[in-house]
């Protein structure tokens, strides 16, 4: 057979002497770890101080106005503080692939967090999801109880009345069950649970495989159950599955909602739940399942009533009786021609499996849930598929035969799964906290609202598009033939004027069209900032949390970029009112990387952030830069370097505006033009510029790659020449936050190194000296990390040089898990691997201790030293696989050779380029309100 490698997804012929099933009854020695009845305090929101809000108060002013106008018109804004969430601290491994849908699950038993729908994230718990154990022994004793520590009051969170629910036997002892937890799998040990000589061990798998661009995009999940009887006399085992129709919140007491049994090979029972949404959301039908073989007995409830009244459905209360003096659903009548529900009442279907379980001896059981929801659509009216209809169909009708599949292939998924965990569980090197977190971070590719197409355009066509907008991605010059890049860019600038009275010309950022035409097309991946901050890809976080799927699915990371590069050639020059000062700015200019890849119609309308306007942003071309040759050295592909080089030249052009003085370095503009967006930054900054220094080093390479000579050797003596000027913010022992002069311009900033850490992971010349880079570290080590409560909660973000927290900015203060991820990532490479994982023990601490900040599985974007969270399960936190690709060491094998690299101090074309992409001069008037604000700001504040 053949074995995949994953770190590489290359395949190798191995022994085929490897077993058909694995049944690892007990959990690995290695897991994430809670008592069911374990109790936390509920995480805290942060506060703002008195001088930020005064600083911020333009800004949330317009915000809420803004909030109101896109509610008015039906559309979605980016972020809406004034909605509450309901926050918990109980949260545990989430069910589903990637980008077909996520439910979450609680280390209790409940399952919550649904996120079915784009954006929609429905955190309450559906308690009638529920499995439950019925046994009973020949001497007539019976116990029972359902597997969750919650016990259910007599309406739940929405109001509706769940009695006959409540009338279950919710009498399970958390203190004698243990919940495991290692993504994308975790087990529950209910130790003498229900009856005291009898122990069960539930394993949750879902199919997030590496390299697998298959079986990694099916929603769902499959539970199996090891019910081991230690007593001396036999028992009867009844596991009982219960399910609601419903997707979450209210929905289930909305009318027209069905059930149905299906009966599937090879022994595989199923019940439909089939889901008729509103509010335009596309339906959705679920599946639970369960195997009958010589052991094991499945009988089907396909309908019982959760909630309301009904005078032809069974109560939930009548169902648990009948189960319960029965042990099956077998001499239950159940009507073929059983009515939609109706308004106001809410129906569920159970699925339960009996054995026989002999004295000493163990017996397994398996289900499965899968929920079949093809569609994915989006405000503007577009409608896509996700990935998995590519194997199951369009037609919504796949849930039974997904739940089946799960049943019968979920050995084979788990034997992939171990062998991609277990070198890395099995290496000694490694605190044993870390592979539990490092696994447990990957939570977020399935949780972070993420979309797998199966890359297609929209099914409906695309709308005429304004004569404005247009995109040099679908064009070509007329000659191929040319050696130098900048004059193919010039070249489908002028045939793309030419065209702009052709109402169709292109304006996406739909990055299959680079594809040749012998590439496989595996489908566009979107995710969420975070679960708050709705803007799909959000390219400065990417940059920290690309490492994981450029690791585990670089072909998804290759989708990403190629979408951004379709983006950089984009130009849509609609305005956009900015938050931050109430100007107006286009959505997005040639030449320019967006900030994100959308909200209301991804891909097409790019940039929904407008908290400040993003093309002057000075951290996000030079991320792509370097993100984009990273991807280059790590997957080889020369198809797709050449395919994205015309962007990553033309990024590089567009930001030479920036360098006001010419002295080859970028300069911030006094406003938080980067992704730190509440902390301001002015003149050379250790961020942005050793970002860009970076970014030069990493084109010059990628050019020499492609064959474009000439502009090897420039951007060669452009990035020489950036370097001195970035050397200029070393201060002896480390790099100034910038060169302005504000007492906050020496801080200690944590991610000073960042353009160092990407070069050197993609093989790059470190662009800081080894006793710079060694310096700077430990003064984060020793200033950022340890001065905050002794190491115990990451690196803050500034520090003064007197120990201070720098208090300049509401970002200064704050702690963010990805970035200390990233820092101990440079000090891996660096060499200084006890420092690295001292540092990240400290995320580990807050969030996934058991003395910490119940953040487990919910990894919030920044908390401050005292605890209080921002933004909850974030995108950045997944930074912790830069970790992992340092320990790796590959990125030594591929460090540049720039000998044959020689000074050219000028290049015609891309000069020209540079001048064409220049911004406008002038600045968008501001109110006098505005005006007088910022004086007001920089008087007393700065």
């Amino acid at each position: 057979m053949m074995e995949k490698d994953f770190m590489t997804g290359e395949e190798t012929e191995v022994s085929s002497d490897l077993p058909n099933k694995v049944f690892p009854v007990k959990p690995p020695p290695l897991t994430w770890q809670r008592k069911l009845n374990h109790t936390s305090d509920v995480p805290k929101e942060f506060s703002i101080r008195l001088r930020e809000v005064l600083h911020m108060l333009p800004l949330g002013l317009r915000l809420f106005r803004h909030v109101k106008e896109e509610a008015a018109k039906g559309t979605p804004s980016i972020i809406d503080p004034y909605h509450k969430r309901l926050v918990s601290c109980y949260h545990g491994v989430p069910l589903g692939g990637i980008g077909g849908g996520s439910i979450g699950r609680s280390f209790r038993g409940e399952f919550q967090r649904f996120q079915l729908f784009p954006r929609v994230c429905e955190d309450t718990p559906i308690l009638a999801n529920q499995f439950s154990v019925f046994v009973s022994r020949p001497d007539g004793r019976k116990s029972s109880t359902v597997l969750c520590s919650t016990t259910p009051t007599s309406t739940d969170i929405s109001g509706a009345s769940i009695a006959d629910i409540q009338s279950w036997d919710w009498k399970l002892n958390g203190e004698k069950s243990t919940y495991h937890a290692l993504y994308p799998r975790a087990w529950t040990v209910y130790d003498g649970l229900p009856d005291p000589e009898i122990t069960i061990t539930s394993r949750q798998i879902s199919p997030f495989i590496p390299h697998n661009y298959k079986e990694s995009s099916f929603p769902v999940a499959v539970f199996t159950f090891a019910i081991t009887n230690s007593g001396n006399t036999s028992a009867d085992a009844t596991l009982l599955f219960t399910w609601a129709n419903s997707v979450g919140g209210v929905s289930g007491s909305s009318s027209r909602h069905f059930n149905e049994k299906m009966m599937m090979q090879e022994g595989v029972h199923s019940v439909l739940l089939h889901h008729r949404t509103s509010g335009g959301r596309p339906p959705v039908t679920f599946a639970i399942a369960a195997q009958e073989t010589n052991q094991v007995r499945v009988s089907e409830c396909p309908c019982f009533l959760v909630s309301g009244t009904s005078q032809t459905v069974m109560t939930a209360k009548k169902m648990w009786t009948e189960i319960k003096e029965n042990k099956s659903f077998e001499h239950l009548k159940h009507d073929e021609n059983q009515l939609p529900s109706e308004q106001g009442s809410s129906i569920g279907a159970a699925i339960a499996a009996s054995v026989h379980v002999p004295p000493g001896s163990s017996r397994d059981v398996t289900f499965s849930v899968a929920w079949d929801c093809p569609e994915i659509r989006f405000p503007s009216g577009k409608t896509y598929y996700r990935r998995y209809t590519k194997f199951y169909g369009t037609n919504g009708d796949a849930a039974a035969k997904i739940a089946s599949d799960a049943i019968l292939d979920h050995a084979k998924w788990e034997q992939q799964i171990e062998e991609w965990q277990r070198p890395i569980l099995e290496d000694t090197r490694f605190p044993e906290w870390y592979p539990i977190t490092l696994f447990n971070e990957l939570y977020y590719l399935n949780a972070g609202s993420t979309i797998w197409t199966d890359g297609s355009l929209p099914m409906q066509n695309v709308s005429t598009i304004p004569q404005q907008r247009f995109s040099l991605g679908n064009c070509r010059p007329d000659s191929d033939d040319q050696d130098d890049t900048s004059v193919k860019i010039l070249g489908m600038m002028k045939a793309v004027m030419e065209q702009m009275q052709t109402p169709l010309t292109s304006n996406s950022a739909f990055g299959p069209c680079l594809l040749q035409n012998e590439e496989e097309n595996v489908g566009q991946f979107l995710y969420l900032e975070g679960i708050e901050y709705h803007m799909w890809n959000t390219y400065d976080v990417h940059f920290y949390s690309s490492f994981a799927l450029l690791m585990l699915f670089p072909k998804l990371e290759l989708s990403i970029q190629r979408d951004f590069a379709m983006a950089v050639m984009m130009h849509d020059p609609r305005e956009m009112k900015v938050m931050s000062d109430g100007t107006s700015a286009p959505r997005k200019v040639l030449g320019a990387v967006p900030h994100d890849i959308g909200l209301n119609d991804p891909w097409f309308e790019v940039n929904a952030y407008n908290f400040f306007d993003t093309d002057r942003w000075k951290d996000l071309n030079s991320k792509f830069v370097v993100q984009v040759y990273r991807d280059v050295v790590v997957t080889r592909d020369g198809s797709f370097a050449k395919a994205v080089w015309p962007a990553v030249l033309m990024a590089i052009a567009y930001m030479d505006q920036f360098d006001r003085d010419g002295d080859g370095m970028i300069e911030n503009e006094g406003f938080p033009d980067m992704t730190y967006d509440a902390w301001s930054v002015t003149g050379v900054s250790a961020y942005c510029g050793g970002l860009w220094v970076a970014a030069l080093q990493a084109a010059s390479a990628m050019a020499r790659e492609v064959g474009d000579d000439s502009s090897a050797n420039f951007l060669w003596f452009k990035y020489e020449k950036a370097k001195a000027v970035y050397d200029n913010l070393w201060n002896g022992s480390y790099f100034n936050y910038d060169s302005g002069a504000a007492k906050a311009s020496c801080s200690i900033q944590a991610d000073q190194l960042a353009g160092h850490w990407y070069a050197r992971a993609s093989g790059l010349s470190p662009i800081a000296d080894d006793e710079k880079a060694a310096s700077a570290l430990e003064k984060i080590y020793e200033f950022n990390v340890m001065g905050v409560k002794g190491g115990r909660r990451g690196a803050v973000n500034g520090m003064l040089p007197n120990g201070e927290v720098d208090l300049s900015g509401m970002q200064s203060r704050e702690i963010w898990a990805g970035v200390t991820y990233s820092v101990a990532a440079a000090m891996i490479q660096q060499g200084m691997v006890d420092m690295a994982f001292k540092t990240a023990y400290g995320i580990y601490e807050t969030c996934w201790s058991e003395n910490g900040l119940g953040f487990s599985f919910q990894t919030p974007e920044a908390w401050g030293p005292d605890g209080e969270y921002r933004s909850l399960c974030y995108m950045r936190p997944l930074a912790i696989w830069a970790m992992q690709w340092a320990l790796s060491g590959r990125a030594k094998s591929v460090r540049s050779d720039s000998s044959s690299l020689f000074e050219q101090q000028h290049h015609a074309g891309f000069e020209r380029l540079a001048s064409l992409l220049k911004l406008p001069k002038q600045e968008p008037p501001k109110s006098y309100i505005q005006s007088f604000h910022e004086f007001l700001c920089k008087r007393f504040f700065v």
